[in-house]
């Protein structure tokens, strides 16, 4: 073979050999699919509620209390009994000794009478204006006034001796027990400490000292020579 056709042999067999190793590469080459994953969360489709505001309490506002007016009461004659309610028939519950003062925080409407607070106390009770004894200070027209309902249950001394008898303050005759039919050995008196005395004997001796009550009875039972009786 001369040299012109090995040549134009080898440029066949070249383009030949590119032909197929072109159709080789063709073949096994597939086409490149690129996937994306892509990971989304899930959207909540819960709504929150909203937090409740805070609740801020209101201011209290601070009421003060009405000032009372300045009202003593003296006892600037001598001792005055407190009582339970404005009237001589209520028990005492306590004294104003002679000199000391107490507040007035009230009176009644319907006597002449006071309320007040008992000194060194947390009690209240009843003093009258009507006794010579007392003393204002202030103006009474400015304290409140009110009308008590707590009526007085009555007292009441017998005398269950063969004397006639009477009792101090007062001056109250009680005849002896043999008038018993005429209850004119009974009296009603108001509350409080009396003195008994014999006047049947010359010189009207004390018997004794007794402590009235409301609601009850005191009977007088001895004489002044000593003699005890028992009420019929």
């Amino acid at each position: 073979m001369n040299s012109r056709k090995q040549i134009l042999f080898s440029l066949l067999l070249v383009v030949f050999l590119q032909g197929c190793f072109r159709a080789q590469t063709t073949n096994n080459e597939l086409p490149t699919v690129e996937v994306t994953a892509t990971t989304e969360r899930p959207t909540s489709t819960v709504t929150s509620a909203p937090l409740p505001s805070a609740t801020v309490p209101p201011t209290a506002t601070e009421v003060l209390p009405t000032p009372q007016p300045n009202v003593t009461i003296t006892a600037a004659g001598g001792n005055l009994y407190i009582r339970r309610g404005p009237g001589f028939e209520y028990d005492p519950i306590a004294v104003l000794a002679k000199g000391s003062s107490a507040d007035v925080i009230g009176q009644d409407v319907l006597s002449k009478w006071v309320q007040v607070n008992i000194p060194d106390s947390d009690r209240m009770g009843w003093v009258s204006l009507m006794s010579t004894l007392t003393q204002v200070t202030g103006e009474l027209s400015q304290v409140p006034d009110f009308t008590f309902t707590d009526w007085a249950k009555p007292a009441y001394v017998k005398n269950c001796t063969e004397h006639n008898i009477y009792i101090m303050p007062g001056e109250v005759y009680l005849y002896n027990l043999y008038t018993n039919s005429k209850y004119l050995n009974e009296a009603q008196v108001n509350p409080g400490t009396y003195r008994v005395y014999d006047v049947s004997l010359p010189d009207e001796p004390e018997i004794q000292i007794i402590e009235v009550r409301e609601g009850a009875t005191v009977y007088i039972t001895v004489n002044g020579l000593g003699v005890e009786h028992d009420c019929p």
